[in-house]
């Protein structure tokens, strides 16, 4: 229902209290100390219409404290970027609050309509890990949220498959210990199938660690059998990887009984599904909210959601299993087939290098002038039909776009087709003065002629992303990219999911651990 999430950075030290890290065994999530299965008991978190902290709730300490000893009575929680975060980070760990974020920002995402993955998502990407990373009380990372949502934007998905892959490789890279990442599906009946599979199968490094559905097919007072939900079971009662509801609750009927809660957490559910989300935590527009707060006061109203909901999850006491007696490992599944329902290739695109654009724009004779950036960051035109659009389409049309160019459904990449548009345009400018021996680089002001600083265009493909001491990638401060992860600059307003999860007693007998609460975070 809704798509990615906003992050930042601000790399701050955390003090908050120690959590048990939760590992991944076989497709359930265990705490690694004491050993008891995990179930996710969580509440979406986006407030968009109280205007606390200028659509930052996660950097208002008395909100955090608020909402985080509210969740914790009904088993859930939350948390954001861009400002110091340490204060809502400690609220919800004294909570036993863990977060699942989501590291897409609405400005720095995979688009499904016309998909591409280049160096300012990576380096968005990798500052939320670093803002984050950190921090004891992180669940996971969700790589992307609905981002194909049809059958008819299939091909988006390989570009979410490489934020899978190399965000994984950062991780290991850069951080103490291993964070899962994994990604969010809606439920389409002609893709369910297929998408679930792709994103576990293939080689290890690329798979999805977990994956979620968000499901509202059970409405009012239904049943196991008669919602739907026994179908989605069986379609995922040998899948390999840990399974959830990241977003839950139908409001066709209101209130909310919330009778799905104990199938989820029933024995129909709990050996296939790890528990779920529930939407959402505050009343907005679409009336979907457990509580309302006060714009001006910052009070809350518990809803009669609110009340059910505790009720309902009062009741769930989910049978799990310990860590060391569980042993099944289940098959990958193996990759769909393109058929006319899903067009995806098993062919990823390349890891995005600044170093790389960096050595090509310094080969190139001839690049983009000025008057290309000022014109379309003056003008009202949309970006597909900006100069610089433009400039490349005509291009294309004269000279090899290969280069630049990249196709989630046929799994063609270009060496560059993570570069800048401005880089891409200069490419495509030298490259028509190469091929036509031009004796002008000018496209009618467009463009500019250049000496290049370097002699050795055949390796700059193969430079890839450099790791600094910090954990990022360098990124020259004069180049725009920095501004993805400058904690001064606000990229887009603010969404959040609050995830709780709860370790289970064991149906050997053994005893439980503490309730936890975890944090997912999305955005509009």
């Amino acid at each position: 229902m809704r798509s990615g999430f906003i992050i930042s950075i601000l790399c701050a030290v955390a003090t908050v209290q120690a959590l048990n890290p939760i590992v991944i065994k076989g497709h359930k999530f265990f705490d690694s100390v004491t050993k008891n299965q995990v179930f996710i008991k969580g509440v979406a978190y986006q407030p968009r219409s109280d205007g606390i902290s200028n659509g930052d709730p996660l950097s208002d300490a008395s909100a955090c404290a608020r909402d985080a000893s509210l969740m914790a009575k009904i088993g859930m929680n939350v948390i954001d970027p861009r400002k110091n975060h340490d204060a809502c980070m400690k609220s919800f760990a004294d909570n036993g609050i863990y977060l699942l974020l989501d590291i897409a920002t609405p400005k720095y995402s995979v688009n499904r309509n016309s998909p591409e993955y280049n160096v300012h998502q990576y380096n968005s990407y990798t500052a939320a890990i670093d803002a984050f990373g950190h921090y004891d009380n992180i669940f996971a990372f969700i790589a992307g949220n609905e981002v194909t949502n049809d059958r008819t934007n299939t091909k988006a998905s390989p570009y979410v498959k490489a934020v899978i892959r190399d965000t994984k490789n950062y991780i290991r890279e850069t951080q103490k210990r291993k964070i899962p990442v994994g990604y969010a599906s809606n439920d389409d009946e002609f893709i369910r199938g297929a998408i679930k599979d792709y994103f576990a199968c293939g080689d290890s490094d690329t798979q999805a660690d977990f994956f979620g559905v968000n499901l509202y097919e059970w409405c009012g007072d239904s049943t196991f059998q008669k919602s739907g939900f026994a179908d989605r079971t069986k379609e995922f009662e040998t899948y390999s990887k840990p399974v959830f509801l990241s977003e839950y609750g139908c409001n066709l009927v209101s209130p909310r009984k919330f009778g799905e809660v104990a199938a989820l957490y029933g024995p129909d559910m709990t050996d296939v599904w790890s528990g779920g989300v529930v939407y959402e935590w505050t009343q907005e527009n679409n009336n979907y909210g457990l509580v309302k707060i006060d714009s001006s006061t910052g009070k809350v109203e518990l809803l009669p959601d609110y009340n059910n909901l505790q009720n309902a999850l009062a009741k769930a006491n989910p049978k799990g299993v310990t860590l060391d007696n569980f042993n099944e490992q289940r098959a990958e599944p193996d990759c769909p087939a393109n058929d006319d329902s899903w067009k995806a290739s098993v062919a990823l695109p390349p890891t995005p290098s600044e170093g790389a654009c960096e050595c090509m724009q310094n080969n190139l004779a001839c690049v983009a002038s000025d008057k290309v950036s000022n014109t379309d960051s003056t003008s009202m035109l949309t970006n597909s039909s900006s100069i610089i659009g433009i400039q490349i389409d005509s291009l294309c049309g004269m000279v090899s776009c290969n280069d630049i160019g990249s196709n989630g459904e046929t799994g063609h990449y270009g060496a560059y087709s993570f570069c800048s548009p401005e880089s891409k345009l200069s490419w495509l400018y030298s490259l028509y003065v190469q091929d036509n021996q031009a004796s002008r680089c000018d496209f009618n002001g467009f463009a500019r002629q250049e000496y290049p600083k370097r002699n050795d265009i055949g390796s700059c493909s193969k430079i890839g992303p450099t790791i600094n001491s910090s954990g990022r990638e360098f990124v020259d401060a004069k180049k725009s990219a920095a501004t993805v992860y400058n904690p001064n600059v606000l990229i887009s307003s603010t969404a959040l999911i609050a995830i709780n999860s709860s370790s289970s007693s064991s149906s050997s007998g053994s005893s439980g651990g503490s309730s936890s609460n975890t944090i997912q975070y999305n955005t509009l």
